[in-house]
């Protein structure tokens, strides 16, 4: 698969000093983060993960497991990592930043200079779950208690058609995923969390501070579990701050 399957580019930038890699949630697209494009400095350029089964890629087989999903985005996104890097992945999205970056690691890339997991348990407090075996109706009822889905769209059923099975797939994937990660990272880890997360705990968060070498810092937002859709340019400026203290650039 090519990168350009996995990946959207909002806007080219090849003198950029950073790559941003971000990666949704469960059921997740890349337009949770396409407004970023626009706040982001001239020195780092977005990269956006779009999985299997959303926007273009309806028809594209979906992984067996959450190993082969972060394969497929690996060898995509390998070409791209002539230069610096970070990851910022939001719920699910983080398990699968974190997932990616020790694969590439491990096969002789550069680290990312930092890693940003959002929403997200340690893999020490996986919970695992069974929403993927849940009806539709209840699925739906699920992702609105969550926030971040118009209640208004999943009450149509030609849209429930296309989102539904990619959104139950991911969340097989994560719910099913072992979480035995391979070794610390070498690189700065951040855990950001919204105030009202009822979903997540600040031990859960700060468990983070378990897989990494390198310094932790765990950042709290007003919001619940989607924060980051409600002050976005609050969260870039922190990404910006912590990645620059990590690089030469000055962002």
């Amino acid at each position: 698969m090519t990168s350009t399957a996995w990946l959207r580019r909002p806007q080219l930038r090849p003198n950029a000093a950073v790559r941003l890699v971000c990666l949704p949630h469960a059921g997740g697209s890349p337009g949770l983060y396409r407004a970023w494009a626009a706040l982001l400095p001239p020195e780092v350029e977005l990269l956006l993960v779009c999985p299997p089964g959303r926007e273009d890629r309806l028809d594209d087989p979906l992984p067996a497991d959450l190993a082969t999903l972060v394969g497929g985005l690996g060898a995509a996104l390998s070409p791209l990592l002539d230069r610096p890097w970070a990851v910022f992945g939001h719920s699910m999205g983080a398990t699968v930043g974190h997932e990616l970056a020790l694969q590439l690691v491990r096969q002789g890339h550069r680290p990312p200079v930092h890693l940003f997991v959002s929403a997200r348990e340690a893999p020490q407090f996986h919970r695992g779950g069974t929403t993927h075996l849940l009806d539709d109706d209840a699925l739906c009822a699920e992702l609105v208690r969550l926030g971040g889905t118009d209640a208004a769209l999943l009450s149509m059923p030609e849209l429930r058609r296309l989102v539904l099975p990619a959104v139950r797939d991911d969340y097989r994937l994560i719910e099913t995923y072992p979480a035995r990660p391979d070794g610390l990272l070498p690189c700065p880890v951040t855990a950001l969390v919204g105030a009202d997360d009822t979903e997540l705990t600040a031990e859960e968060a700060d468990g983070w501070r378990q897989w990494t070498s390198g310094s932790f810092q765990r950042l709290t937002f007003s919001g619940g579990h989607f924060y980051l859709s409600d002050r976005p340019q609050e969260v870039v400026s922190a990404v910006c701050r912590r990645i620059a203290e990590y690089t030469t650039a000055s962002l």
